[in-house]
């Protein structure tokens, strides 16, 4: 998250699921790099850079019953398939991906966080 990158830290203080917004064309090298939203337990500041997750799509994807939402002010970029990812926890090395968002979800999440990348209400949080 922002904080810790301004702390000068390389690596996330925790794991965390992520909601994919983009996948970016592969680049010369065939590289394919992702922009991925954070996913918290902490309520947002305000409600307008955020997006709650419903109980029912929690429980789909196999997150934990407490609340969470999906970060709309601040996001990573980085190749996909990299090191920042890490399995599913009880799966195999390969699974990485939760699942898909219902479309509805994913198009308010989209919409609002390119409202506030549109505003310069938002900015990546670079890793390398």
């Amino acid at each position: 998250m922002r904080r810790e990158y301004l702390e000068g830290r390389e690596e996330g203080q925790k794991d965390r699921p992520c909601a994919i917004v983009a996948a970016i064309r592969a680049d010369e090298s065939g590289n394919t790099r992702v922009l991925v939203l954070p996913i918290t337990h902490s309520a947002p500041d305000h409600a307008s850079l955020a997006v709650e997750i419903p109980a029912k799509v929690k429980q789909r994807l196999q997150l934990d019953e407490a609340q969470s939402w999906v970060v709309l002010s601040e996001w990573n970029e980085f190749v996909w398939p990299g090191p920042d990812l890490r399995r599913l926890p009880n799966a195999d090395d390969a699974t990485v991906a939760y699942g898909m968002l219902p479309p509805g979800l994913f198009a308010t999440i989209r919409d609002r966080f390119l409202a506030l990348v549109n505003s310069g209400a938002t900015s990546p949080v670079r890793r390398t």
